[in-house]
């Protein structure tokens, strides 16, 4: 009798739905590719992918959505691949070297990046117009995107599931902007916003770090980041929308992290054959921005070092424009603001870690 009733209790249990059986916590990645942190989120057990969206930044939304369902693929997944903005709000390129010719040059520019400013161990990334045809080294996605657009997918996810879903964005924020823009209950509706973009006071955290380049950027421009410098009117627009919840990760705690050859070997040799050649193939050397993002929303315990304030971008048009701007409680204008927590150092042992468990994780659909 115990034994009928043991099999009885599995079949029932087999019967229920996913999400009674385990709580997924419900997520949409917003970026502008793929890489370690979407296959970090699409390994956790306990993480369910509604979709990832699209957005132009570092490379044109063409080449991102491609790249996205090329990795989707790669992973064995099913996740809908949806198409964001092509252009941010209000920037262009033109813009951007007429900013250049008056304020000096950026470091990184995404999409419009033609050549580095001085030499450094990375490549220089191909540089390509909106509409050039994606061929992607190793061949492109069998897979068609999702037909709709990023901000209507954004607006249908949060409605079907209200108070539940975490939106990670990890790219320029023109997405979320629009959403907000087109509906102003959608940051109410989510469960909260985790973004990748800012930049506070980093500072070089090791000697002898390579991706350490990046941070000289910061001795002299210590706010101003890529992904709020490419759209600062959306990282306006979204820093000042009604969200439950904000956790900014900026440029401040990457200075610490690196992917280097030896992380590259050791994640290619945990991870299934079609994603450890894809990983085998990662350019070292670059600090691990999104990375960081993904791990201290998949485990908070990673960080050792936050602070809370209202932040803002700057809009005006002049040598700070998409720079930072951050107030302590009552210092700020009072124009729509948002309480945000930032996380300003992180333990980089303890993310490899979890970055190792979750690519050995079996592969699952």
């Amino acid at each position: 009798m115990r034994t009928f009733l043991l099999g009885l209790m599995a079949l029932l249990v087999a019967a229920m739905p996913a999400q009674a059986q385990e709580a997924r916590r419900l997520v949409i990645i917003d970026d502008e590719g793929f890489g370690l942190a979407h296959a970090m989120l699409l390994d956790a057990a306990d993480v369910e992918v509604l979709g990832i969206t699209t957005v132009t930044g570092n490379v044109w939304v063409n080449r991102a959505t491609a790249m996205a369902l090329k990795g989707v693929e790669r992973m064995d997944r099913t996740v809908p691949v949806v198409p964001g903005a092509t252009y941010p709000l209000v920037n262009s390129e033109a813009l951007t070297e007429r900013w250049e010719a008056l304020y000096g040059k950026l470091i990184w520019k995404g999409a419009w990046m033609k050549q580095w400013v001085e030499p450094t161990q990375q490549s220089t990334p191909p540089y390509h117009h909106a509409d050039d045809p994606v061929d992607l080294p190793g061949g492109n996605p069998t897979t068609r995107p999702a037909p709709e657009i990023a901000a209507n997918f954004l607006l249908r996810m949060v409605r079907a599931h209200p108070g539940q879903v975490t939106i990670i964005a990890m790219g320029p924020l023109t997405n979320l902007a629009l959403a907000q823009r087109l509906d102003p209950a959608f940051a109410g509706l989510a469960k909260e916003l985790v973004y990748m973009g800012g930049s506070f006071n980093p500072r070089q955290a090791r000697e002898g770090v390579s991706a350490d380049q990046f941070a000289r950027e910061f001795i002299h421009s210590p706010r101003r980041e890529f992904n709020g410098r490419f759209d600062p009117e959306a990282a306006s627009i979204v820093s000042r929308s009604p969200w439950r919840h904000i956790t900014v990760v900026p440029a401040d705690p990457a200075t610490a992290t690196e992917l280097t050859p030896s992380l590259i070997a050791k994640l290619r040799a945990v991870s299934p054959p079609a994603v450890a050649g894809w990983i085998g193939d990662m350019e070292p050397g670059f600090p691990m921005w999104d990375e960081i993002a993904a791990a201290v929303w998949l485990d908070p315990t990673i960080v050792t070092g936050r602070q809370s304030a209202y932040v803002d971008y700057n809009t005006q048009f002049g040598p700070g424009y998409g720079d930072t701007l951050s107030w302590n409680e009552g210092y700020q204008p009072g124009l729509g603001e948002q309480r945000a927590e930032i996380v300003r150092t992180i333990d980089p042992a303890r993310m490899e870690a979890l970055m190792l468990r979750l690519l050995a994780r079996p592969a699952r659909r």
